[in-house]
């Protein structure tokens, strides 16, 4: 055995006997679990009001700084983490306090790590974060982010990175996020490496990490292989390598959810122009365009009686559905098919027209698409598979037809005849 992995064992062994190391004194303390729970609720209603308009634009007295407060108690090791989320007046960050965008974007990021099950999500939330440079947002929240999962995201603060660099030789910086991703991949590693004396809970190395950097326990010197820099090195050109892929991924599917957004934005102001309640598709509701949820203003729920139709869950997941204001009956519905397959909106159109009620016989179907994918949904409506969409006469209505006429249909337009006359028979 390598002279430092015997080292680091003693070291480890050593740690975990220390009632007044992280690892006994927190680590196995009997509260810890239960403050996971109160935090984890508590972030919960930190997006709650972000998502509702509610947070504020302070620090002090909002639901963030009574979470922040909880993890700061979590003894020694969380001592401090609310530094990072005070308001500095002078530096006027970090920018999540006065900027409403930022804000939404931190409650998306708490949201998003709080539904995801993998690693592979977790960092693509932290490079969607990192993507919009959020001055002083940084590293930071991976101390929000532990308590959410704990098994993948590692704890982060000035004394748990002075700790893996001096375990590791590494050149963590505190405030990149690609210097946090690269640390983790090596605290993984360490975790690994040392398992039967840790956890998998990496509350535990981040505890013997922080003594480690706070003095408490020196460093064993390293073997004359892990001297180098190569395998830090290589851990941060792997980071930044795997944002730099993820991004442009992300860029071009964000391109895609963007213009399919804006499409929906368009469609819901139309019908709240023409008096109609509106229904945004049930996966679509909290996406935001232009700052705003595309499902503000719109209904929070179907009537009983579509909900409980034949067919209902694929009607709730038609991108827009304009209603008969007050009623149940389908006004019009429109399946906004922007690059994706043209096949499953025909579909839902299907289920919808097909329930087995009269509260749609008479809406209006209409497939909206880019100008320059006409010929390919006349190519899917023709095929034998969709015979019976002649019987319900689906329309095609073009980007480039409503965007020219969306304003003036929204100022000027009565029902859905200036829908009807800027649209194209199908087939």
């Amino acid at each position: 055995m390598a002279e430092f992995e015997l080292l680091a064992r003693q070291l480890i062994q050593r740690w975990r006997e220390d009632p007044n190391a992280t690892y006994q004194s927190w680590f196995l303390w009997d509260e810890r679990i239960k403050n996971f729970r109160s935090i984890r609720r508590g972030l919960a209603q930190v997006v709650a009001e972000i998502e509702a308009g509610r947070f504020g634009v302070a620090y002090r007295g909002s639901s963030l700084e009574t979470v922040v407060h909880s993890v700061a108690e979590q003894r020694q090791i969380f001592k401090g983490a609310d530094h990072a989320f005070l308001w500095k007046p002078k530096l006027r960050i970090p920018d999540i306090y006065e900027n409403p965008a930022n804000q939404r974007a931190f409650g998306r990021l708490l949201d998003h790590c709080a539904c995801c099950d993998t690693a592979e999500e977790i960092i693509a939330g932290i490079h969607t974060i990192d993507r919009l440079n959020i001055k002083g947002l940084g590293p930071a929240v991976a101390n929000l982010l532990y308590f959410l999962h704990p098994t993948l995201v590692p704890p982060f603060n000035t004394a748990i990175v002075n700790g893996y660099n001096k375990l590791t030789g590494g050149k963590v910086k505190l405030g990149s996020w690609h210097h946090f991703l690269a640390m983790r991949s090596g605290v993984l590693d360490l975790n690994e490496r040392f398992r039967d004396l840790l956890s998998n809970d990496l509350g535990a190395i981040g505890g013997l990490l922080f003594d480690i950097g706070s003095g408490r326990y020196p460093a064993p010197p390293r073997d004359e292989e892990d001297q180098t820099l190569g395998s830090w090195t290589a851990r941060l050109e792997q980071a930044r390598a795997e944002a730099q892929t993820l991004n442009k991924a992300l860029q071009k599917q964000g391109e895609s959810d963007r213009t399919h957004s804006e499409i929906q934005a368009w469609l819901r102001d139309i019908g709240l122009a023409l008096g109609y309640d509106v229904w945004i598709a049930s996966n679509d509701r909290g996406r935001l365009h232009d700052g705003v949820r595309l499902g503000e203003g719109c209904l929070e729920s179907l009537p009983a009686s579509i909900s409980t139709s034949t067919g209902a869950d694929a009607i709730r997941l038609i991108d827009v559905l304009w209603l008969e204001r007050g009623g149940d009956r389908v006004a019009a519905a429109f399946e906004v098919e922007h690059s994706t397959s043209i096949y499953s909106g025909i579909v839902r159109m299907l289920d919808l027209a097909l329930s087995g009620s009269d509260l749609h016989a008479t809406a209006g179907l209409f497939l909206v698409a880019p100008d320059a994918r006409e010929s390919e949904v006349r190519a899917q409506i023709a095929r034998p598979a969709f015979s019976r969409i002649a019987d319900l006469e689906i329309a095609y209505l073009p980007y480039g037809e409503l965007e020219r006429n969306k304003d003036a249909i929204s100022r000027f337009g009565s029902g859905l005849k200036a829908i009807k006359a800027i649209s194209r028979a199908l087939p």
